[in-house]
């Protein structure tokens, strides 16, 4: 785990106050998903600990080495003064597939065993909750205790996707580190760092999917997005009036197999939409802009209600082709 990239003034200001030794007890890390917020969280609470075990440690910096005992006991799930929560996979044995919908309060209970007592390693633990907007109610309640009598020597890392969303009591108890979206040659050096194979073509594509955010343009790796993108510039600039691109799509689209790829066209349809209308004005921007709108609501609705996928396919291509020029010439809002 190297250092995360970008957002390098919020990391600052961390680092900063640790070193000023007035670390604020609760921190709400805020911003976009996929932009390193979870990341810099483990990071910090792997450094915050080494340090208190072994002042020589510096507080700033990335990753420690494997050997590190801190990050062994982190790695291997064993520290004794470091919890981490987050969605917990509904059946054990498929820990990678389908987490529960919310972080229970039986989850913030489980601290309270360790709040009963002093931290182990040093005068300090760390609890991390990524992401805190999982929370049912009630667990969030319950956190609210805690973060209003914060336990001796704990610091809270809580990670938020939607800081709007949460209790106003439980962001007035936490400092904002605001994270922001990542300008595109941060985002593609986090993509060759974390896929050194992926070609120059794929890497622009997966930067322009990511729209700032690492994570969403890794979720899209493998997944030829830029073959996707080809197809609906073409659509969208030639209008496809005998319908055979957008079935050839379909049709590529719509197998158990193309699943993933299925998924990434609905959530890319919609971003390239908007692309367009970034460059149109007068009537044809405001065909775009209600294409986007469709488009928006058919990616919200099909995977909701299940709807089928080669179907949905058809229609979403149908509402790219609205967005060729009626007079023949090139769509202003083709990949370049």
């Amino acid at each position: 785990m190297s250092e995360p990239v970008g957002n390098a003034a919020a990391h600052d200001a961390f680092f900063a106050a640790a070193e000023r030794g007035g670390l604020h007890h609760a921190w709400l890390l805020a911003g976009p998903e996929g932009v390193g917020k979870a990341s810099f969280a483990r990071i910090a609470a792997m450094r915050l600990l080494a340090h208190a075990a072994d002042p020589r440690v510096p507080v700033r910096g990335g990753s420690l080495p494997a050997e590190d005992r801190t990050h062994a006991l982190i790695a291997a799930g064993s520290h004794p003064d470091y919890r981490e929560m987050a969605r917990q996979p509904k059946d054990p044995a498929k820990p990678d597939e389908n987490l529960a919908r919310s972080i229970p309060i039986a989850q913030v209970r489980g601290l309270q065993p360790l709040f009963a007592t002093k931290p182990s390693l040093s005068e300090r633990r760390v609890v991390l909750i990524d992401a805190i907007d999982d929370l049912e109610t009630a667990a969030a309640n319950a956190l609210l205790k805690n973060l209003e009598e914060p336990p001796a020597g704990t610091i809270f890392l809580l990670v938020s996707h939607a800081p709007g969303r949460l209790l106003p009591t439980i962001r007035s108890r936490c400092r904002l580190l605001r994270f922001e979206r990542l300008p595109d040659a941060e985002v593609a050096a986090v993509i060759r760092q974390t896929t050194p194979e992926v070609s120059d073509t794929e890497c622009d594509a997966l930067v322009r999917g990511g729209e700032g955010s690492p994570g969403r343009a890794l979720a899209f790796a493998g997944l030829d997005i830029a073959a996707l993108e080809r197809a609906m510039a073409a659509i969208a600039r030639e209008g496809d009036p005998g319908n055979a691109q957008r079935s050839r799509l379909a049709k590529a689209l719509g197998s158990k197999a193309a699943q993933p790829r299925y998924e990434a066209f609905l959530q890319r349809a919609p971003s390239f939409i908007a692309a367009t209308a970034r460059d149109r004005r007068g009537a044809e921007l405001r065909t775009a802009l209600d294409a986007y709108q469709a488009a928006r609501a058919l990616a919200s609705a099909a995977p909701a209600l299940s709807l089928d996928a080669q179907a949905t396919v058809f229609e979403m291509a149908g509402i790219l082709a609205r967005l060729a020029l009626q007079d023949g010439l090139q769509s202003r809002g083709a990949m370049h």
